[in-house]
């Protein structure tokens, strides 16, 4: 081995089946791996020489990097794997780094020609956080790096990830790419849908409340907002504090329609999978499960269980973590049956990383049928910019980005067409309500409104969105939110970024009415 290699510990029912006489001499390896203090998702750095780095074992289970998110951890420990091999190509310790050995990483990384997969700003500086609180936990001077200096940071770490598809444009991706629809709309022949249902119910939930990823993919169906607005067209439910960001509980808002589909793939697809799951055994096979007995309600709600063994435990249900709640049961007709809400054909909690998949999975079955085979010739990374255009290529993320633009599109309208305002009135309204950019700030649950426009919405802060919705404005009189898709494909025509049917397929426009909007 010539490189660093990065293990990973697994979680306690992760471990599989281990051989009785043991694994490299330790009869038990899960507990020698505890009783050394290493947890679950900590990473164990070994050496070239197929050595456990001990100074870096201390550092995994430091205070400084204990206190960090599983995701965190592993992508800190996948960055400095690489640091590592940089100072190993050159016979440097990573005790002995001085700043020219950063410098000359960051230029690799960043900025080298002949390097054939350099990063952008965002990612160095996630990288540079990394070294950064190693370097400090190691009381290494001269700091080789540190985050905190300006120098140290990039100059365009704005992120890059920014992906919006307009509402006629998610119609489109979502026949095309989650319901096996051809270019002329209709189901193709032989399309396998045993996953149509969720797949859809998924983004459109998605597409509604703006949740991230983990926040809508770990949700419990019991946790499915009911209680309706005053105009009933939306509900309101909160996210738990354990799988945000900010690990803070909040409001966010689903409509109705998104609510109605997801409860049909809970009586539908889902019922079906459990199950499936109940009669193959699955369920009585797990290594955890806990069998949620009581909910209680109030300010903060708490989950009562019994595990296996017959010991009750409860945790609030704010502090429930994705992990914990793949073990959450409820008593159904027939059996316990999960009570996370998305599950795999097994019947089984699906993580949300695997939405990733369903999502690419899409993306390249739009390509499939909406390019022709002379466009999906070349590779991925050589095709020409027009003939990627034609496709609409979306991430679970791109349902949030896609949220807050339309957020944002509406609450102008409303407030410059439908309400009427006066400058002046409009300084008062944002006085008792906030402007847009404030609204959209707290439907995404940012803590500052400069992340929400510096983040998500970067791509048109250039723009005057008075001046486009004035010029989407084509009578004398004041109009209704009754041509929002025009609003949209001239924002898309001036403005990098967004992707919208008419300018990715031309020929489709004539088809929409088959496509759902």
């Amino acid at each position: 081995m010539d490189e660093w290699l990065v293990v990973w510990v697994p979680d306690a029912e992760r471990w599989g089946e281990l051989p009785e006489e043991g694994v490299l001499g330790v009869r038990d390896l899960p507990a020698a791996v505890a009783e050394i203090g290493l947890k679950p998702g900590d990473p164990v750095f070994v050496s070239p020489e197929f050595e456990v780095d001990v100074d870096l074992l201390d550092f995994v289970r430091s205070r400084e990097f204990r206190s960090l998110e599983r995701e965190t951890k592993r992508n800190y420990g996948t960055d400095i794997r690489l640091l590592l091999n940089f100072l190993s190509s050159r016979g440097v310790r990573w005790r002995s780094a001085t700043e020219r050995d950063l410098s000359d990483f960051r230029n690799w990384r960043c900025e080298s020609p002949l390097n054939p997969q350099r990063i952008g700003g965002a990612k160095w500086d996630r990288e540079a956080a990394a070294f950064t609180r190693l370097f400090k936990w190691a009381k290494v001077v001269p700091m080789p790096v540190d985050v905190g200096r300006p120098e140290d940071r990039a100059a365009d770490s704005v992120s890059s990830r920014v992906s919006w598809l307009t509402p006629r444009t998610w119609g489109l991706w979502s026949n095309v790419g989650l319901r096996g629809h051809t270019r002329q709309g209709a189901p193709a022949a032989g399309w396998d849908s045993r996953t149509e249902e969720r797949n859809t119910s998924f983004v459109q939930f998605e597409l509604s409340s703006g949740l991230r990823r983990q926040e809508g993919g770990a949700l419990l169906t019991f946790e499915l907002p009911t209680q309706q607005l005053r105009y009933g067209r939306f509900c309101h439910g909160q996210v738990a504090a354990a799988l945000t960001r900010s690990k803070q509980s909040r409001t966010f808002y689903a409509s109705v329609e998104s609510l109605g589909q997801v409860e049909a793939y809970v009586r539908s697809e889902r019922a079906w999978a459990v199950a499936r799951a109940q009669r193959a055994g699955r369920y009585e096979r797990l290594a955890q499960m806990r069998l949620v007995t009581a909910v209680t309600r109030g300010r903060k709600p708490r989950v009562h269980w019994v595990d296996r063994d017959g010991v009750a435990g409860e945790r609030e249900l704010a502090l429930l973590g994705w992990r914990e709640r793949q073990w959450l049961f409820l008593e159904g007709p027939e059996g316990p049956e999960p009570a996370w809400l998305w599950l795999t054909e097994q019947g089984l909690p699906m993580l949300p990383d695997r939405w990733n998949t369903v999502f690419r999975n899409a993306n390249l079955r739009c390509e499939q049928v909406l390019l022709t085979e002379q466009e999906r010739q070349p590779g991925r990374g050589f095709r020409l910019a027009e003939v990627r255009g034609k496709s609409p290529w979306a991430t679970p993320h791109s349902a949030r980005h896609s949220m807050a633009l339309y957020m944002l599109i509406v609450l102008n309208q409303l407030m410059e067409t439908r309400f009427g305002l006066t400058a002046a009135d409009r300084r008062d309204f944002a006085l008792l309500f906030g402007d847009p950019w404030f609204l959209v700030m707290t439907l995404l649950g940012h803590a500052d409104v400069e992340t929400t426009k510096r983040h998500y919405l970067a791509p048109v802060s250039h723009l005057r969105l008075e001046s486009i919705l004035a010029a989407a404005d084509t009578d004398s009189g004041r109009r209704e939110l009754d041509d929002l898709d025009g609003v949209f494909a001239r924002l898309a025509r001036e403005t990098t970024g967004i992707q919208d049917v008419e300018l990715l397929v031309d020929e489709l426009v004539d088809a929409l009415p088959a496509v759902k909007r």
